[in-house]
């Protein structure tokens, strides 16, 4: 008798984030999902049931809008969001990827040609946008008119605006009448299911598509690291259920993942539309928040708001930073407000999919005092779970653990994009040898972890040597009186460049440029963590930082802007 086996149920079963979408439904149907507050305050609730109906009806919706899925490494239709955090956005990401077709979250944040450009190159077939965006939408209509062939307007008012985009749709009559379970199809797990774009800081913006396969796998890698974490004797007690605030945009690398890890956890996912300090503490405050991830320049707002002491902020235990370096001085200003709250780093990018290195303890180190704790969870970190990294020198050999020695971040692994859309003279650019080279420049320290020192293009060259900005910004952010603070190279006739600091005080301090110099001094060199030459030589005093789309320090701008920096700046010291 011959045998017959099912591969494709077994040994090849497709890894498909459909498996996301079924596991909460299957295990907690009548638990809330999702919980929304708008700009006007208003709430609205979903069970996981009522979710899933909303997202079988938008499935069956773009089925009749002529949305077409893709085939293993073969693109499905290309569909376009440009929206908050809300419980619509993710009816579509899911109804989206679950049929076939590719979710391409905008950055609203972009330059009008950066956004034009993403949309046109990417072919986008249907546009999804907020009522908050409908003027941008307008500006951009004519640009993106010839690539896109339809328009969904999603509202929590009823109606459609007056307006000259056409064919326009709106979302909650599209997907009235509309059936209210699908049968999400079986399809290869190479599949393309997310396509993301890079902010474009050093020219137009580059797509990463990634497969179910990536997705899944990455959500999986996601949820190891979290529950694989050693405790300290001092953690508060394991969660049962995770209650996130989803504040990082969704245009951003879909929240670093959080749609698809968050989902498949079945947590209480909680959106507040657009961040504020106000509704931050609101929602952790009415909804018991447990989990929350940001940026840098997000957690110095929160900082920075005077009635934060007004809310009861205690279920608050675990902060993730990511999107840019967490300086030491910010994680224990935020854990003075938050004192059952532990905040960690990371590391990702538009072309890793969000995570590939945190900063968690090892077994060790949990004896270890609080202050040498903190040291490493300010780390860029050790790779994830299935993720390879090495710190490269320019011959492509690994720099030694010394803690000094700088080189380039290089990786590879299961969510490591494979190439750019459509681009290949910049994909082959990025992979060499077969690791990925992300243009980080980083060390090595003794234990084992990876510390970022600059971004390749940001170093400043000082004569012959290398002035690591991001030590020096953590080193400035240390001091109680500063905020947030970045560094740039001057132009200098004899030394190339030298380095100048551009810092934000925080509220109520007055300190001086002569202070930001000491503080240096006492806490970088003569602790022996920078050199002397190091130290900046020019001090400007801003109200505030220029930053990227994505809430990084923009140096570009800067740069551009030099002059007008270098006229406020006060020189320190000689070079």
């Amino acid at each position: 008798m011959k045998e017959k086996t099912y591969p494709e149920y077994t040994t090849h079963y497709p890894l498909l984030i459909k498996g996301c979408l079924k596991r909460p439904l299957t295990l907690y149907p009548d638990d809330i999902a999702m919980v929304y507050r708008n700009d006007g305050g208003q709430y609205s609730r979903f069970t996981w049931r009522q979710w899933h109906e909303r997202t079988c009806q938008l499935a069956h919706a773009m089925k009749s809008l002529g949305v077409k899925p893709g085939g293993a490494f073969q693109p499905g239709d290309r569909i376009a969001t440009m929206a908050l955090n809300h419980h619509r956005h993710m009816e579509n990401i899911y109804a989206t990827v679950c049929t076939g077709a590719i979710s391409h979250p905008i950055n609203i944040r972009l330059s009008l040609d950066h956004m034009a450009y993403t949309i046109t190159h990417a072919e986008d077939k249907l546009v999804f946008f907020d009522d908050l965006m409908l003027p941008l939408v307008e500006a951009l209509y004519d640009r993106i008119k010839p690539a896109v062939q339809g328009f969904v307007y999603m509202s929590d008012k009823p109606g459609l605006p007056k307006t000259k985009i056409e064919p326009l749709y709106e979302y909650e009559e599209l997907i009235k009448g509309q059936p209210t379970t699908y049968d999400w199809p079986d399809f290869s797990e190479d599949t393309y299911a997310v396509l993301y774009y890079t902010t474009g800081t050093t020219g137009l913006p580059k797509g990463a598509l990634y497969t179910h396969r990536q997705v899944f796998v990455n959500t999986l890698g996601m949820l190891t690291s979290l529950y694989l974490a050693p405790r300290l004797p001092d953690d508060p007690p394991q969660q049962n259920q995770l209650v996130p605030l989803l504040i990082v945009p969704l245009f951003h690398i879909h929240a670093w993942g959080a749609p698809f890890y968050h989902v498949f956890a079945a947590a209480k996912m909680v959106f507040s539309g657009r961040f504020t300090p106000e509704t931050f503490c609101e929602l952790v405050q009415t909804e018991k928040v447990n989990t929350v991830a940001l940026v840098p320049t997000m957690l110095a707002m929160l900082i920075e708001y005077p009635d934060i002491e007004k809310y009861d902020l205690s279920s608050l235990t675990r902060l993730s930073v990511g999107g840019g370096a967490l300086p030491l001085g910010l994680k224990r200003k935020a854990e003075k407000l938050f004192p059952t709250m532990r905040a960690t780093s990371g590391y990702g990018m538009s072309e890793t999919m969000a995570g590939v290195l945190s900063a968690g303890i090892k077994r060790n180190m949990v004896d270890w005092p609080e202050e040498k704790i903190d040291e490493v969870l300010v780390k860029t970190g050790v790779s994830r779970p299935m993720i390879d990294c090495r710190v490269i020198d320019e011959n492509g050999k690994d720099v030694p653990h010394d803690n000094q020695t700088i080189g380039e971040i290089v990786l590879r692994g299961h969510w490591i994009m494979e190439k750019y859309f459509k681009d290949p003279e910049r994909t082959a650019a990025a992979w060499k040898d077969g690791w990925f080279h992300t243009g980080d420049a980083a060390k090595v320290d003794t234990d084992g972890y990876v510390i970022i020192t600059d971004r390749i293009t940001d170093v400043i060259r000082s004569g012959s040597e290398m002035v690591p900005t991001v030590l020096l910004e953590n080193l400035t952010c240390n001091a109680d009186f500063v905020l947030e603070a970045t560094y740039v190279g001057v132009p200098d006739e004899k030394w190339g460049e030298i380095p100048m600091a551009l810092v934000k005080l925080a509220s109520g301090t007055k300190a001086t440029e002569e202070d930001i110099l000491t503080h240096l001094q006492r806490e970088g060199v003569d602790k022996g963590k920078i050199t002397r030459w190091m130290l900046p030589v020019y001090v400007a005093i801003c109200d505030d930082v220029p930053k990227t789309s994505v809430g990084k320090y923009d140096k570009i701008a800067i740069r551009k802007k030099m002059d007008e920096y270098t006229s406020k700046a006060k020189m320190v010291r000689k070079p």
